[in-house]
């Protein structure tokens, strides 16, 4: 059973952890890089159209690494459901894998499966475990993930999206 904390061991609690920080961390501003919106919608865009030429209705989110929702495309014929389900592949990537050196929603749906104690992580809001997201990196840095779903598979909605991200790459400072 979880115990419940007072207030002054609370506060307690928190600035033993505020002084024990990096002098770094306590930088006023950070600078954090993001996909931009028109390479975002072309990256999205560019999903769509891939799967279309295999003959796959899919949708494709795209978000930045806050997990917000940067594009957004739905193919014509692509199930309401699809719309939901790539937007949970990116979220799951960028909020389970960054920090883990996952790169994609396939090794995180792995990690969920084959870790006991990672199984919990499949009930967290927003989160699915499903192959079909990739993330988007510039210079090493995470700029975002594009999922994609509507494909009969992960694998074929992970390859639309790494598509999306092979239209935009040439314009992703290396």
């Amino acid at each position: 059973m979880l115990r419940k904390w007072d207030r002054g061991e609370a506060l307690a609690l928190v600035l033993a952890g505020a002084l024990a920080l990096p002098a770094r961390a306590a930088e006023p501003v950070q600078t954090v890089h993001i996909i931009s919106v028109d390479l975002a919608a072309e990256a999205a865009l560019a999903a769509v159209h891939a799967c279309a030429a295999q003959g796959y209705h899919v949708s494709a989110a795209v978000l930045e690494p806050s997990g917000l929702m940067k594009a957004f495309a739905k193919a014509d014929g692509a199930g309401p459901h699809t719309k939901d389900s790539a937007l949970g592949k990116a979220y799951t990537v960028v909020s389970l894998g960054i920090s883990r050196g996952e790169e994609t929603s396939a090794a995180i749906a792995q990690r969920i499966q084959s870790t006991p104690g990672s199984a919990a992580l499949a009930n967290v809001p927003g989160i699915l475990p499903l192959a079909g997201a990739v993330v988007i990196r510039s210079k090493g840095e995470v700029v975002g993930a594009i999922g994609a779903s509507g494909a009969p598979g992960g694998d074929k909605d992970e390859s639309c999206a790494r598509a999306g991200i092979e239209k935009i790459k040439d314009r992703l400072p290396q």
